[in-house]
């Protein structure tokens, strides 16, 4: 990556009210292309809230985030391209069939050969064997990695995952966790959030802390490698919340 690349993500002094409820307090914030950035934060922190400002799902009461370098605040249809989200929601219809909610999202971003586009994804996420299945018979598991191919079917540069962990059995979260190392290797940019200290850790380029709405710790691999992450996170939340 060359100096002048502009990162994935920069937010500076973003702030969100919600009435007189402060979600967010002034959070600075930097993502480089190409690395998985993991966050973590108590419940209440404001991580989801953070995420889909991210996602162009909410705006700031204030503050500047870029996203590639281009302002979030133009509103470009092209950014927003740019972008996959996976949340606790998986945006798909239960009475269609994984085939048929995809292609939905695959015409929505006029790809040029949507069913074949759609084929390729659920072959990598391991779901062609139940593409004609309607999606409300899935697991919680399936349901999830049928998400990722949603947000996917695309190609997009940026991966935001707000707690995808979150209902899955251990032998489904294993699963997500082999596909979120998929992406890692694949050069995308992802931001995941999580509650799973040594999951989020183990594959991540850096981690960050959220407490209290505003960015507390934030480093590289070979800044937190070999330390008690939970002892970590201990003292940096109960510095956010001081």
């Amino acid at each position: 990556m060359s100096a002048q690349t502009a990162p994935a993500i920069e937010a500076r002094q973003v702030r969100k009210h919600f009435g007189h409820a402060i979600a967010l307090k002034g959070v600075d914030f930097n993502l480089p292309q190409g690395d998985f950035l993991t966050l973590f934060g108590p419940n209440g922190a404001g991580k989801t809230t953070l995420v889909r400002i991210f996602a162009t799902l909410a705006h700031p009461s204030s503050g500047e985030i870029r996203l590639f370098g281009q302002p979030l605040s133009d509103g470009s249809s092209d950014l927003r391209r740019r972008i996959g989200v996976v949340s606790h929601k998986s945006f798909l219809y239960g009475a269609l069939s994984a085939s048929q909610n995809l292609l939905f999202y695959a015409r929505m971003f006029d790809l040029p050969d949507p069913q074949r586009s759609v084929e390729q994804i659920l072959e990598r996420v391991g779901l062609a064997h139940r593409m004609h299945d309607a999606v409300g018979t899935f697991s919680r598991g399936l349901e999830q990695r049928c998400a990722i191919a949603r947000a996917l079917i695309h190609e997009p540069d940026l991966l935001l995952f707000d707690e995808p962990f979150t209902g899955l059995d251990p032998e489904a979260a294993d699963q997500l966790a082999g596909l979120l190392h998929q992406l890692h290797d694949s050069s995308r940019t992802v931001l995941l959030t999580s509650h799973d200290l040594n999951r989020g850790a183990e594959m991540a380029d850096q981690i960050a802390i959220l407490a209290a709405g505003r960015i507390v710790y934030q480093e590289r691999r070979a800044e937190f490698a070999g330390t008690d992450l939970a002892d970590l996170y201990r003292t940096a939340t109960q510095k956010g919340r001081a």
